[in-house]
């Protein structure tokens, strides 16, 4: 097989890639590997967010009185967002990760942006909650720990300081399951839109090791094609 280093140099900058999967499916995991493997640029949209509002952009303020009031930053403000992100990077080839979350956003970001591919992960609901619910914080220092693939030294207690560890609500039974029910009501649409294109590709799987070799095949060959 080509290397994909060599293989990616030949292709053109304008390459645009869309990564989705609910919260705890190895989103993070997989994006990293795409971008190092292709050469692209990961741009995580909540990254975006929280550098416009630290930096104090316009777009930044204007998100910040929403997030202050504990409201949703609205679909116009953020596809603008993300919008402008991707014009300062506009020539070099990118992965946008988190980013459309309900199908207006998808349908304003469509008229503005096209997306050459869009992976979707598929991971069951029960791993996920399996995953999620086996995670563990120090609070005060943000050192996350992971009963089955990071585990600390002493069971519930951080390895620095050795004060207790507390789990996240957000990575509570009850929390995890709310979370995938939204996000499942809101992707449906989402992944619909995008598979009537024709650009949506889903990769099944419980492991992120597994289902990433799929993944890299299918991205080199999809560029072979060009």
């Amino acid at each position: 097989m080509i290397a994909t280093r060599r293989f990616t140099s030949n292709v053109s900058n304008q390459f645009r890639a869309l990564i989705t999967g609910a919260p705890g499916s190895g989103k993070g995991t997989i994006s990293s590997r795409i971008a190092t493997d292709f050469d692209l640029v990961h741009i995580s949209s909540g990254d975006v967010l929280r550098r416009h509002v630290k930096q104090g952009t316009e777009l930044g303020h204007k998100a910040k009185a929403y997030i202050d009031n504990g409201t949703l930053v609205p679909d116009d403000l953020m596809v603008n967002l993300m919008t402008n992100e991707i014009k300062r990077i506009s020539k070099t080839r990118w992965l946008l990760d988190g980013f459309p979350r309900t199908i207006e956003q998808a349908k304003q970001l469509h008229k503005k942006q096209k997306f050459d591919v869009v992976v979707n992960l598929d991971v069951p609901f029960s791993e996920i909650k399996r995953r999620i619910q086996q995670r563990y914080v120090h609070l005060s220092s943000g050192r996350v720990y992971h009963l089955e693939w990071n585990p600390p030294k002493n069971a519930g207690m951080d390895d620095v300081t050795g004060e207790p560890l507390t789990q996240r609500d957000d990575d509570k039974p009850e929390t995890v399951a709310s979370r995938l029910n939204i996000f499942q009501s809101q992707m449906a649409p989402v992944l619909a839109f995008y598979k009537d294109l024709g650009i949506l590709q889903t990769f099944t799987g419980t492991e992120s090791d597994v289902i990433y070799p799929e993944i890299k095949a299918y991205l080199l060959g999809y560029l072979q094609s060009k």
